[in-house]
């Protein structure tokens, strides 16, 4: 009777410890965990929510400032489904569109084109509707954007 409980208890641990984890889902309808997110990966973010548009995060790397906008947002501008990591240049006009053809070419996770102004931008999206994405996907996302912006930099700064 003895073996048969210990075996039991042995049966019911191995079936809690196998269990997958439920990871936590980060969605953009909780601004403030994005916020945390970034702060976590050693960079400022700022929230901010302009009266006439789509609420979005300031922050930067070394130098480089950029932007998570919200987007795909209900009228109340609360229930985002995407997020859109942006950046531009106001100081590289001189970049050509061969240079930036040569960038969408090599990347596959950003984008880059000139913006109404002339100016090379570099976006990237980040799909979080349907109740969001596991936290570890979005530090990767933000891990992969950080890497995307210094090597743009060095694309159209040389």
């Amino acid at each position: 009777m003895k073996n048969h409980l210990l075996a039991g208890i042995s049966a019911s641990l191995m079936l809690a410890f196998a269990a997958p984890a439920h990871a936590e889902l980060v969605s953009s309808t909780n601004p403030q965990a994005i916020v945390q997110i970034v702060k976590g990966q050693g960079l400022p973010a700022e929230f901010n929510t302009p009266k006439d548009g789509n609420p979005y995060i300031e922050s930067s790397l070394d130098s480089l400032k950029f932007l998570i906008l919200f987007m795909n947002c209900d009228d109340a501008k609360t229930n985002c489904k995407t997020l859109q990591f942006y950046m531009g240049y106001s100081d590289a006009k001189e970049t050509t569109l061969d240079e930036l053809n040569t960038w969408n070419k090599d990347r596959r996770f950003a984008r880059a084109y000139r913006d109404g102004d002339g100016d090379p931008v570099l976006e990237m999206d980040i799909d979080l509707d349907f109740n969001g994405l596991p936290r570890e996907n979005v530090v990767e996302a933000i891990g992969t954007w950080k890497a995307l912006m210094g090597a743009f930099q060095k694309h159209i700064h040389g």
